[in-house]
């Protein structure tokens, strides 16, 4: 998001079980001083299904993020989509 908008990441990752996927359940917190200063996100995520067949994939978490505090004028509970792709 840029360097002065940096959110502080807090949760757990539960492992894969049978047919349930690697799921995650992460809280970011606004840093003190930045941009993103009293900001507060809660972030529900999966591993991504990953095809037999597939060449090249890359390891990705898709789900969806909740905005939990207002700020900047916007109310908390608007929601969206995110999709995390692992850097090689």
């Amino acid at each position: 998001m840029g360097s002065d908008l940096v959110l502080d990441l807090k949760g757990t990752i539960t492992p894969a079980n049978g047919d349930s996927p690697l799921t995650v359940h992460i809280r970011g917190f606004g840093r003190a001083n930045t941009g993103t200063d009293g900001w507060e996100y809660d972030y529900h995520g999966f591993e991504a299904f990953h095809w037999p067949a597939g060449v090249d994939q890359v390891q990705s978490l898709v789900g969806s993020v909740l905005r939990a505090k207002p700020h900047d004028g916007g109310p908390p509970g608007v929601t969206a989509s995110f999709i995390a792709v692992r850097q090689s």
